[in-house]
């Protein structure tokens, strides 16, 4: 489901991003759920999101560097710092000044490294399939042989073995997503996870003091269950919902479920009544 397409010109090429607001005018303005995808991604892949949420929130979803309509120039150094400064200017852009942060997979790891950093403006942060100590992610190693050998047609077929079970999407789903996923920057792709397994944020999290979701799936080849746990525990306030029968492509194939997690989540916290 489509928004309100619009750039946000940053330091390193622009950001794409959309808005979707579906709340009456009359009504007071609706609490912001700001998206950010994980490696391979693109907004879109939050279009099933979008039915349990636009009702009740205004949602704001971009492209990360290197995926969908946001490039990734030449020779630009992608670390968590410009990811979540990203972020921040997407927020601005549209006068967002407090929002509800959903992050998958790097998304997730960029939205606590956010709320570490400024917790006055993340009111919940919801992390699905991500981890906070990149030394604990599994099995990248095969994705530069793959890529550089074979090409990102080659990366997304393997891929989509380790996001999906079989059956868990429709065959049309299934053909979208390993198309846009080949369409990622191969430099951005190798980029993010370079800068993911170099990432520590344990020291960091007692700072995160806004309440934490974790949604994560049973069954991925990249980030345990364990890491999830551990990451719970090093949360001021936080929990933990596994979702059964699940791979690393959690939020697209059970996006209804997961939708349906977060807006209870956000309503069932104190701050979702803040503006």
């Amino acid at each position: 489901m489509a928004g309100i397409s619009q750039m946000v010109e940053r330091v390193g090429g622009a950001i794409a991003f959309e808005v979707i607001d579906h709340m009456p005018p009359w009504l007071s303005p609706a609490p912001t759920v700001l998206f950010h995808h994980g490696i391979g991604a693109r907004s879109a892949c939050w279009d099933g999101w979008t039915p349990a949420l636009a009702g009740r929130h205004r949602l704001v979803r971009f492209d990360m560097r290197g995926h969908g309509a946001s490039p990734l120039p030449a020779g630009f150094r992608l670390s968590l710092s410009a990811l979540v400064d990203d972020v921040l200017a997407v927020a601005d852009a549209t006068d967002t000044d407090r929002f509800h942060l959903v992050g998958e997979s790097t998304g997730g790891t960029v939205a606590l490294a956010l709320a570490a950093r400024l917790p006055e403006r993340v009111l919940t942060v919801t992390v699905s399939n991500g981890a906070h100590r990149g030394g604990s992610i599994r099995n990248l190693e095969p994705w530069r042989r793959i890529i550089r050998e074979e090409g990102m047609a080659a990366w997304s077929a393997y891929m989509m073995d380790q996001r999906f079970f079989e059956g868990a999407l429709t065959r049309e789903m299934r053909r979208w997503y390993e198309t846009q996923q080949a369409g990622a920057d191969p430099d951005a792709v190798l980029g993010v996870a370079a800068m993911l397994v170099a990432v520590d944020l344990l020291p960091e999290l007692d700072r995160v003091t806004c309440p934490v979701l974790l949604l994560h799936p049973d069954s991925s080849p990249f980030i345990p269950v364990e890491t999830m746990a551990e990451l719970k525990r090093a949360l001021p306030d936080a929990r933990l919902q596994v979702i059964a029968h699940a791979r690393h492509g959690l939020p697209f194939s059970h996006a209804a479920e997961c939708a349906a997690a977060v807006a209870g989540f956000i309503d069932g916290t104190s701050c979702a009544e803040q503006p």
